[in-house]
């Protein structure tokens, strides 16, 4: 290692959130699985401020940790400060009640008459999710600051792009953010190519939920394999699949590149994109005269697409036992630990131990790597990591159309940020107003009003 360079002799990680079914046994199991990791004294503190599902976790770890044979220190608190000190790697996924509160991100701008789809990181239910979940990821950051400055800070809690902006801009931490939609578009381009995505070698960029894929290559013979998967596109059955890449195929015909990771990801972006997500009729479908689910908390039931036959299901089925499922997440099965190919412990592996590795898609600031994007706002695309940090490659950039979207974006990620800095309604307002999903300038304002009364236990408080 060179001399400036952090030699770890112990490894501290801290996972906050850790109370998620949906985190806490992959990346637990990631780290039980990596020699790399546990070839260092180890210490995993647990962190969620919902003691509950923090002593779910707990007790899953604790098994995890008898199956896996390591020697570790293990524990659990729901004190932020206790469980920071002197970290190295803080892993983040937090959410509060999330779909409870993002079934309003998704129906009250559609009530307004905005074109919203799916409502996670896009369009107008995307800026009120970034608000909720501004404040506590800027303060898990400010905290670091004191208490583990040289730690790196993992981000998996959407929405991915503007949270680690906000916190790469406010603090001084080093961050990352982290999402698997490059991985699903790498399958839906293999499926479509009829290969085996070991095969391929494909590169992107853009945008958190709204990338690119710039190249496909066979990894043997280097071989382009762009014309041969315009070409099988073309002749597929244009139902297959439909609710999940019937929009990312239309945008292979306008823009010649394929968009990933799907329709209900991608279509958040662009104003027409409900023309190709039917499935967006039934998300957390209710009946008004009957159900009132934000005043009752008895969340509808999400829908996530039209591919998994969501409709299919005997009239006599109830809803399905949502603690049951939950439960289910935290069994370890015949076949021990798993690993994932989550992308949070391979950064630190190669942070940790300088080990020279390319991931093909990260969450880090636009730094020139991707050509005519604005500089400085957040996007996605291929980094080099080692011990020195993480790296972004050089990309060929995109075509005129794609990144003038994508810069329509970055004015959005930073008006947004500015709306939390300075408690304004008016900047949301002119994010909203720029928005391609908005149509109507009164209805911004009154869904503004609106989502800060509903929402105001969990938004900063935001001001005319």
């Amino acid at each position: 290692m060179k001399e400036d360079m952090k030699k770890y002799e112990k490894l501290k990680i801290v996972m906050v959130g850790a109370g998620s079914c949906s985190f806490c046994p992959v990346t637990l199991s990631d780290i039980l699985l990596s020699d790399l990791i546990n070839s260092l004294p180890l210490e995993v503190c647990l962190m969620d401020i919902d003691r509950h599902a923090l002593d779910v976790s707990f007790e899953f770890a604790k098994k995890a940790k008898e199956v896996s044979g390591r020697e570790l220190k293990l524990w659990a608190t729901a004190d932020l400060d206790a469980a920071l000190a002197d970290a190295d790697f803080v892993v983040a996924a937090i959410e509060v009640d999330r779909y409870h509160y993002w079934s309003m991100d998704f129906h009250i701008p559609r009530r307004y008459g905005f074109r919203q789809v799916y409502g996670e990181n896009g369009g107008p239910g995307g800026m009120f999710h970034t608000l909720r979940n501004l404040g506590p990821t800027l303060h898990i950051a400010h905290r670091m600051e004191e208490l583990c400055p040289d730690a790196w800070l993992i981000n998996y809690t959407n929405p991915e792009a503007k949270l680690v902006e906000a916190v790469l801009k406010l603090t001084k931490i080093r961050a990352v953010g982290v999402c698997h939609g490059f991985d699903m578009g790498v399958d839906q381009i293999a499926k479509i190519l009829e290969r085996d995505k070991e095969e391929l070698e494909i590169e992107g960029c853009g945008l958190n939920h709204f990338g690119w894929m710039t190249s496909i290559r066979d990894k043997r013979t280097g071989e382009d394999l762009y014309p041969a998967f315009r070409e099988k596109e073309r002749q597929a059955h244009w139902l297959a699949n439909w609710d999940e890449v019937g929009l990312s195929r239309m945008m292979l015909r306008t823009y010649g590149l394929y968009p990933y990771p799907g329709t209900n990801h991608i279509g958040e972006y662009i104003a027409w994109s409900d023309e190709f997500l039917a499935s967006t009729k039934i998300q957390y479908f209710f009946d008004p005269v009957r159900e009132h689910p934000w005043e009752t908390k008895k969340t509808p039931r999400f829908v996530y697409d039209f591919c998994s036959n969501p409709t299919g299901i005997p009239f006599s089925e109830k809803d399905g036992d949502k603690d049951q499922e939950y439960r289910e997440r935290f069994v370890i099965g015949e076949n021990g630990l798993q690993r994932s190919s989550e992308y949070g412990i391979p950064i630190i592996e190669a942070i940790a131990f300088d080990l020279h590795r390319h991931i093909p898609s990260l969450n880090v600031l636009n730094e020139g790597q991707i050509p005519g994007v604005m500089q400085g706002m957040c996007v996605e695309g291929p980094c080099v990591l080692d011990g020195e940090g993480i790296h972004p490659v050089e990309t060929k950039g995109l075509p005129a159309a794609v990144t003038a979207m994508i810069n329509q974006q970055g004015a959005i990620h930073q008006l947004v940020i500015d709306a939390y800095t300075e408690k304004s309604r008016n900047k949301l307002l002119q994010a909203l107003l720029l928005d391609p999903t908005v149509s109507n300038y009164n209805n911004a304002v009154a869904l503004i009003d609106e989502m800060c009364e509903r929402e105001k236990e969990i938004l900063p408080e935001l001001h005319w």
